[in-house]
Order: structure tokens, then sequence, then C-alpha cells
């Protein structure tokens, strides 16, 4: 079978939209439907439906006084999400390579998006019996130790959309699908700093995560280790691994400007 090049699948509709977005650069600030059109090459109408379906977005706004347009919030959360995750991977990564020197356990670094958790890199132990990578996965926020530090620091309003947004389903015997048994596990969590997931998720495995904050305080991520039950025992958890993800998410806290 011959294989199709990429640009077959182009969809000129998102094409065109993207090219409108790329001609707000450099000091332009605003520009109008009349020179849009010229500069894209497209028929007014053309250009308005574009407008239109991005202003409902809310990655471009309209200027009422000038009836122009620029770039709208959503274009600057966008980029801003982008820095972030950069500089946070980029800062993660000797941590995590520190982490499994010290423990020869996988760690991982995970942030939240929308009741979920995805796990943006790994370091893995050279050791046979190890956890399956999970980078690039999206894994339910309720049932994970990195979901649960993220969860654990939302208002009471928060917690509760997400409760009622995510179908609570029991993966394993131990996993915690009552709403009162997660605010009453939350409170554990922000009490002691760190959050365990004891075979919650895969029967086998325990993970021990920790808050990554920047310099807003604001929690950006979660740093973790994870490993086979035989080997994360409860006592080396609470004698060398809690303490040990609680410095590197410290240091890696520090590192994104998150004050002492």
């Amino acid at each position: 079978m011959v294989k199709k090049d990429k640009s077959e699948y182009i969809i000129q509709a998102v094409s065109h939209a993207l090219d409108l977005l790329e001609q707000f650069h450099g000091d332009i600030d605003e520009l109008g439907v009349t020179e849009l059109s010229k500069r894209l090459k497209l028929h007014k109408n053309n250009v308005f439906r574009l407008l239109a379906t991005l202003e409902s977005r809310g990655y471009i706004e309209q200027n009422k006084a000038t009836e122009n347009y620029r770039l709208g919030l959503k274009a600057l959360e966008l980029g801003q999400t982008f820095i972030k995750q950069m500089g946070l991977l980029r800062q993660a990564k000797p941590i995590l390579e520190q982490i499994v020197e010290e423990s020869n356990e996988t760690a991982y670094v995970a942030i939240y998006k929308e009741n979920y958790v995805v796990y943006l890199d790994v370091v893995e132990t050279n050791l046979t019996v190890r956890v399956v990578s999970r980078v690039g996965s999206r894994l339910p926020a309720y049932c994970t130790a990195s979901g649960k530090v993220h969860m654990a620091y939302m208002t009471e309003e928060e917690l509760d959309a997400s409760l009622q947004d995510v179908k609570l389903v029991p993966h394993t015997s131990t996993t915690i699908i009552s709403p009162e048994d997660i605010n009453a596990e939350m409170a554990k969590v922000r009490e002691q700093g760190y959050a365990f997931d004891d075979e919650e998720l895969d029967l086998g495995v325990r993970c021990i995560a920790a808050p990554i904050r920047d310099y807003t305080r604001r929690i950006v991520g979660a740093l973790s280790i994870s490993g086979p039950t035989m080997r994360i025992s409860n006592a080396r958890t609470e004698s060398e691994l809690v303490p040990l993800v609680l410095k590197a998410s410290t240091e890696l806290s520090t590192r994104l400007g998150y004050p002492k």
C-alpha cells in the first residue's frame, strides 16, 4: 500500500484559519477585513466566516472602536501553556533522572487537563520488572497519585464540579469512588503534602506524587514515583520514597520560581 503524503490530509478551512492567525505578528496588532482579504487572497465573505468562528472560540476579538480584529485571550493562553510546559519539561528532566538514580524506580512528570492527568515525560528504571511507560496517556485523576495532587488543592466548588463531570469507575478493588471518601482523601493529601495511589488504577502498581508549583504559587504539575507493589512497600514508601519525591518536587518548584 502506498503511503499518502501528509499534505493530502490538509483541511483547507483549518489551514486558512491558521493563515489568518499568523497575520498577527511583529508590530501588527490589529487588522481589518479588507486587509485580511488581500493578505489571504480570500473573498471577504470567507474572511468574515473565519473571523466569526475564531471569535466564537476566543482566539480573535474585535475592537469595537475601530471595528478591526486582534488576537484574543485564548491565543495568549495557548502560547503561555506551551511556554510553561516546555519550561517545566526542561527543568524536570535532570530531577527525574536524579529520582531514578536514587530510587531505581520509574519517575514521571504529569499535568492536569479536564479531569485527567497527562504524563509528559518519564525516566524509567533499568530493572526488568517495571511500570509500563504512560507518557502521552490520559488517565483519570481521581485514582492516580498525580491526579490527586491536583484535585486536592482545588476549591470546594471546583472539586465538586470535577466529580460531577466524571464517571467514578472502580478500576480495582481499592479504587476510591465515593465522593465523600474522595473528599476525605483530598483532605489527607493536603495535610501530608503528597498523594499515594495504592493499586487504585492498576493492580500491582503503587505510586507516590507531590505537587510542582511555579512563581505564582499555583500547581502546574506533579512529580511521581511508580513501581510494583513487591518493591513499593509501606515501610519503604514512608522512609525513602516520600522524602525523595517531596525533596524533588520542592527543588523543581524552586527552579520554576516558587519562593522558598
